[in-house]
């Protein structure tokens, strides 16, 4: 028989990373298996055992090849003709750009209520600092984890 971990024994850890001069799909992925619960070995994919991660110097990520010019996000206002798109240079020169990996990460994570519940767990801050030292994160040094997670 399969065992489930039960409310009461969930313990959510916290996580910070430096998004500085990282590749964005692969810290994605790597932040959609944490906030799911993958990492954990009592993963199940109906319950929310996932951690919080507080991703830092989000301005500062990079994409590979020329997918920061040339990439498009869609979105569609339930209108007839009512098809937007943009780029993530465009969401940078709006200040926008902790919603360059919000969009990335939301979309590696499954449809539903729950995704909507895990993807609360993100926290995302331009620069350096951050109001979560109360929570005492522990740092995940993303670049030393892979030489390509690092774009030059």
């Amino acid at each position: 028989m399969t065992p489930f971990i039960k409310k009461k024994d969930i313990k959510n850890d916290w996580y910070i990373i430096n998004a500085k001069d990282a590749a964005v799909g692969r810290l994605a992925s790597f932040i959609s298996k944490v906030l799911r619960g993958k990492n954990k070995t009592k993963f199940n994919p109906h319950i929310d055992n996932g951690d919080f991660v507080v991703v830092t110097n989000i301005d500062k990520i990079k994409f590979t090849g020329k997918k920061f010019v040339n990439k498009k996000y869609y979105k569609h206002t339930g209108h007839p003709g009512g098809i937007k798109s943009f780029s993530p240079l465009t969401l940078n020169e709006k200040n926008k750009s902790e919603l360059i990996l919000k969009l990335a990460v939301k979309r590696m994570l499954p449809s539903g209520p729950l995704a909507k519940k895990q993807l609360n767990k993100l926290k995302i801050y331009n620069g350096n600092n951050h109001p979560h030292d109360v929570q005492k994160p522990k740092i995940i040094d993303f670049k030393k984890m892979n030489n390509k997670n690092i774009v030059k």
